[in-house]
């Protein structure tokens, strides 16, 4: 990919509405207004909520929309410098040595430059996002931070600050072009301010209804109005449950689609328990839901259908 192919960042905030929309990407006045500023400023942005509110698929959304690579590195406990940034290829570099040897190299200085050159680097998301040569600056997806542990964050503070990362062997590599990062987290955990400080913050929460049918219309477009309005009702109504997983945008387009391939035109009780697997993905909440209090919610999803007309 090259810069011409590259798209333009948005020029307001109103073009970002429409950057988003075009790769079905629905999004309030207020983030489009925080991802507009974070393209502006060149400041990476940190998106927070809960697990299924559609914080990935942002980022997903502007590489697409702005046509540039999407570079993602998902965390894990225990990620490191050698699976996030970088790491040598030692059984290239052990053949290298035994190819010296045999063949009466004896010139220290030189193998040692040879051993540690770019050929036997490996590139992990960080230093790929961060090493980009004449190419489109990125999006960079640092997903589920709130996975790692507070040495990660720590590390991640050079490359934030100023887009560059330091490997003893070769010095400083540092973005031509700083790519465009999205950090989400889960808030498993409590983010350092440290981090934070170098961000724009947003959090990203569930869709009213208004929203969360709009997306259905545009992912589930086989669903009817009846059926797409009802699924909508009934997945806004569960989140105001008590339950262990609120189910996300996701699972609310999940269902939709499961309804459509059952040729159902409306929700009923034994549509609703039969089809749980696709909403919910915890059994005590399916139990709970299967038990009696799925029937309530429908009633009441019924009874304000039909009293907005």
């Amino acid at each position: 990919m090259t810069d011409q192919d590259a798209r333009r960042p948005p020029a307001s905030i109103d073009e970002t509405i429409t950057l988003l929309r075009e790769q079905d990407y629905l999004a309030g006045r207020g983030l489009a207004t925080v991802i507009f500023l974070a393209l502006r400023m060149q400041r990476p942005l940190f998106l927070e909520g809960e697990a299924g509110v559609g914080k990935t698929e942002i980022a997903k959304a502007l590489a697409k929309g702005l046509n540039r690579p999407l570079i993602r590195l998902q965390c894990y406990e225990g990620l490191d410098v050698a699976s996030a940034v970088y790491e040598w290829n030692y059984p290239a570099q052990m053949l290298d040595i035994r190819l010296s040897e045999a063949s009466g190299l004896e010139d220290r200085e030189r193998l040692e430059a040879n051993l540690y050159s770019e050929r036997h680097l490996i590139r992990r998301p960080v230093l790929q996002a961060l090493a980009r040569q004449g190419e489109a600056a990125p999006v960079f997806l640092i997903d589920e931070l709130d996975r790692t542990d507070e040495a990660f964050e720590a590390f991640l503070l050079e490359v934030l600050s100023d887009f560059q990362v330091t490997i003893p062997e070769l010095g400083t590599i540092r973005a031509a072009e700083p790519p465009i990062v999205i950090i989400t987290t889960n808030r498993t955990r409590e983010i350092h301010d440290a981090l934070k400080r170098r961000c724009l913050y947003h959090w990203v929460d569930y869709p009213d209804a208004a929203q969360e049918l709009a997306i259905l219309k545009r992912k589930v477009p086989q669903a009817g109005e009846a059926l797409s309005r009802q699924v909508v009702a009934y997945v806004q109504k569960l989140r105001t449950v008590d339950l262990f997983k609120n189910p996300g945008i996701a699972e609310t387009i999940d269902w939709a689609t499961a309804l459509t391939e059952l040729d159902r035109l409306a929700l009923d009780p034994e549509t609703i328990s039969d089809t749980l697997g696709t909403l919910l993905k915890y059994q005590d909440d399916i139990a709970r839901i299967r038990g009696g209090e799925g029937g309530a919610l429908l009633a009441e999803v019924k009874a304000d259908l039909l009293a907005a007309g």
